[in-house]
């Protein structure tokens, strides 16, 4: 396993790390995920750590606080060889404070997320979505405190817009508080908006990424092919909802590209699309989700060889989208915007 740096972080990470979204299935909308139980995660650990990835994230939403539970469980006796991610910020209780970022707010959910993963500390947590109601001050001076009192080792952002986490950022550096190294957010073959804006903030700034639905929330897993129905798994469970649309042709028009690729790599095409991710500037981690062992252990081939720069401009040509306004303008200006992305 290839271990990369975590932004402006000492901290080493695998290339891949293991969500646990589908741990519980507790709720209508995880349900659709997946129902892993403890003994079924427990086989899924042990063979991620295994194949070096000690790396695992979860969130107190998932499954309403089940996943974070199972995740517990399952690292019982091995938890100082594991990495833990998790998150707040969602609604969980019908309280006016049982959601955002506020200091009250995001000590009570360390405090419970910790009794659930019987942990006397969490890794790297994030921030799940950005507050417009609670100052950036008061978000960051609480995460300060917590990870002075070792509750916390570092902290992330996941799915801020660009000029969130650089507000984040100026304030971590003004007020001497800890900055975040990690940015959490949704990046595939088909859902490359993540380029525009937050890439190039990633790179100035030294935030890496951790991919989490790089195979564009399960349309890239080769089960969707022209002229064929999907059946079974989560895309025909309704686990696509909440999730982008994409246009049909489109996605059918990446796929081939797939299709091209892992015929001649004699790779899948989720393992084509996941090493894909991992040649992209300031991707520091992929998240892999897995129902069951076969499906972790064939995502577990994204790593230990890497795509020719012809296979990549292929996956390129055909994922392509026209830039919008005002990122097709610093494009043209490239003397001066050179390109993270050739």
């Amino acid at each position: 396993m290839e271990y990369r740096q975590l932004g402006r972080s000492g901290l080493k990470v695998p290339a891949l790390s293991f969500g646990t979204a589908t741990f519980g299935g507790v709720g209508e909308f995880f349900s659709k995920w997946g129902d892993t139980d403890v003994a079924q995660a427990s086989r899924l650990i042990d063979i991620c750590l295994e194949a070096g990835v000690n790396f695992f994230d979860t969130a107190n939403v998932y499954s309403h606080g089940a996943s974070e539970e199972i995740l517990g469980k399952a690292l019982r006796g091995k938890r100082d060889q594991a990495l833990i991610a998790t998150k707040s910020t969602f609604t969980m209780g019908d309280g006016p404070n049982d959601q955002g970022s506020s200091r009250y707010h995001i000590i009570r959910s360390v405090e419970e997320s910790l009794k659930r993963l019987g942990a006397d500390h969490i890794d790297l947590y994030f921030m799940h979505a950005f507050d417009g109601l609670t100052p950036v001050e008061e978000t960051l001076s609480a995460l300060d405190n917590l990870i002075q009192s070792g509750k916390i080792r570092y902290i992330g952002a996941s799915n801020f817009s660009g000029w969130q986490v650089m507000k984040s950022l100026a304030t971590s550096e003004k007020n001497g508080l800890a900055r975040y190294v990690a940015y959490q957010g949704y990046y595939s073959l088909i859902g490359r908006e993540y380029e525009w804006e937050l890439m190039p903030l990633g790179a100035d700034q030294g935030v890496g990424l951790m991919v989490w639905s790089p195979l564009g929330w399960g349309r890239l897993t080769g089960k969707i092919r022209r002229g064929q129905p999907v059946t079974e798994g989560r895309m025909a469970s309704g686990g696509a909802a909440g999730g982008p649309e994409v246009d049909e042709e489109y996605l059918y028009t990446v796929v081939d590209a797939l299709e091209i690729v892992a015929h001649e790599t004699g790779k899948t095409i989720p393992q084509v699309a996941l090493n894909w991710l991992l040649q992209r500037p300031t991707v520091a981690n992929v998240v892999i989700g897995a129902r069951n062992e076969e499906q972790l252990k064939q995502n577990l081939g994204a790593v230990g060889w890497n795509l020719t720069l012809e296979q990549v401009a292929i996956l390129d040509a055909a994922s392509a989208k026209p830039l919008p306004y005002p990122y097709y303008v610093t494009a043209g200006f490239e003397e001066r915007n050179p390109k993270l992305v050739k």
